[in-house]
């Protein structure tokens, strides 16, 4: 008889299937970490060259040459974007049937979203910022573990439902800026929406059970998954805005070509594992839309990292100590009227 995660091969001898796993997880991370560094390099080397020639003086003229109304705009359709965050955690607790209030929900989600996507390690970053709200409303780590594991569930299925749609709405536009032709276009914005609605009819009426490092974590059903696909895209799409706001005239590319674009850049962000796919995302947005100059595009990507990422990373550090304070203050207040 074989051992606990063992088997055996047609001549008898015991194969260790954990070790065989744990070797390949091994070598995965070792590909995945490689490609990372190489998608690190490759836009490290081309942003100095893009540095290196870049007329600062019009750099400078075209930060200057941003509307008002186009800041305005960036910052409504930043807000609507982060409101769009919120939800993802919201969906995620009234899966979990937690008893947290929306303002408890919405803080954590906020400030956890701002400040890794601004420091990176999502992980880490959000995930203590997560566990540190919820834990004082009663949620447990692994609670909080689930929830943010749905949070990111809502997060790629807006990806994929907004990428989908991008390519079968402009597959000829696409053509001119990936290379491929208007079919293949096509067929990947199909497969991107077949996926979706493949997931949908399993969510739907199939076990919904997913097992994640050893937690089994129950998938939301087909309403909360609706829920999840509107949020997601709404996200995306607002996030998107910010940038396609603040580009300079003449681009020549409607919203939706857009869209498909700032996307490729974010799934290149995500995969080279920089904060906020700082120097990836730039890269990718600098070789794919059209511009009137260098320095007008390297602008209005500058402002989209003020807009989108610099201004909630320092409200929501703003918002935690303000949270903070305030929680002492009440602490403070009970215990007095305890010894009155």
């Amino acid at each position: 008889m074989s051992h606990v995660g063992e088997s055996a091969d047609q001549a008898g001898r015991p194969i260790n299937l954990s070790a065989d796993s744990a070797r390949r997880r091994f070598w995965w991370r070792v590909v995945a970490t490689g490609f990372s560094a190489l998608l690190l390099i490759l836009s490290a080397i081309i942003v100095s060259r893009i540095l290196l020639r870049t007329d600062y003086n019009a750099l400078r003229l075209a930060i200057q040459n941003t509307s008002m109304e186009q800041f305005a705009v960036a910052f409504v359709f930043t807000l609507i974007s982060y409101l769009a965050l919120t939800g993802y955690d919201a969906i995620a607790i009234r899966q979990l049937k937690l008893q947290v209030k929306y303002r408890t929900t919405a803080l954590a989600s906020f400030t956890s979203y701002a400040i890794s996507f601004t420091l990176g390690f999502a992980l880490v970053t959000a995930g203590t910022v997560r566990y540190w709200i919820y834990s004082q409303v009663g949620v447990r780590a692994g609670s909080v573990a689930s929830l943010t594991l749905i949070a990111g569930l809502t997060f790629w299925l807006g990806m994929i439902l907004v990428t989908g749609l991008a390519f079968l709405l402009r597959p000829e536009a696409l053509s001119w800026v990936n290379q491929l032709s208007p079919i293949v276009n096509v067929l990947i914005g199909l497969a991107a929406v077949g996926f979706i609605l493949v997931y949908v009819l399993w969510v739907s009426f199939g076990r919904r059970r997913l097992s994640v490092r050893g937690m089994i974590l129950e998938l939301p059903g087909f309403r909360l998954t609706s829920g999840q696909l509107l949020l997601g895209a709404i996200d995306l799409i607002f996030a998107s805005a910010v940038l396609f706001v603040l580009l300079p005239d003449g681009h020549g590319l409607d919203f939706m070509t857009f869209v498909a674009i700032y996307v490729f850049g974010c799934l290149l962000g995500i995969a080279s594992n920089a904060p906020g796919g700082i120097g990836v995302f730039e890269v990718t947005i600098l070789n794919m839309v059209p511009s009137p100059s260098t320095e007008a595009l390297l602008a209005a990507l500058l402002l989209f990292r003020v807009v989108y990422y610099f201004v909630p990373f320092v409200l929501a550090f703003a918002l935690l100590g303000a949270h903070e304070v305030l929680r002492r203050w009440k602490g403070l207040r009970a215990e007095m009227k305890a010894d009155t």
